[in-house]
C-alpha cells in the first residue's frame, strides 16, 4: 500500500519557516502562549509534586512558598516543551484565514 504524504511534508515545512507579517504581533502572541504553557506546566507540576511529607508537618506560609515555587519553575520551563509552538502555529493558521 502506498501513501502520498506530500501534503503533509508541504503542511510541515510551512510551519516551520513562517511568513513574518508583523513582528511585534508576533512577539506578543508568543509571550501570550508562553504564557498559557506555563499555567499548563504548573497544573502538571502541581499534582506531581506534592508537599505532603508526614515527617515534617506543614509550617506558616509553606502553601504560599510551594506556589511560588512551582510559578517560578513553570514559567522558566515555559516555551521548551513544545505546547507553545503548536499553539502559537495553530493561532498563526487562524489569523492567516481570516485576512
Amino acid at each position: 500500500m502506498k501513501m502520498d504524504t506530500s501534503l503533509a511534508i508541504q503542511s510541515y515545512q510551512n510551519t516551520k519557516t513562517p511568513k513574518i507579517q508583523n513582528t511585534s504581533d508576533d512577539a506578543k502572541l508568543k509571550e501570550q502562549t508562553d504564557a498559557f504553557e506555563a499555567l499548563l506546566l504548573k497544573t502538571m507540576l502541581a499534582t506531581a509534586i506534592k508537599n505532603e511529607d508526614p515527617l515534617y508537618p506543614k509550617q506558616a506560609g509553606s502553601d504560599v512558598y510551594h506556589s511560588m515555587y512551582l510559578d517560578t519553575l513553570s514559567e522558566s520551563l515555559s516555551g521548551s516543551f513544545g505546547y507553545s509552538e503548536l499553539l502559537l502555529g495553530y493561532l498563526k493558521e487562524q489569523q492567516a484565514g481570516k485576512r
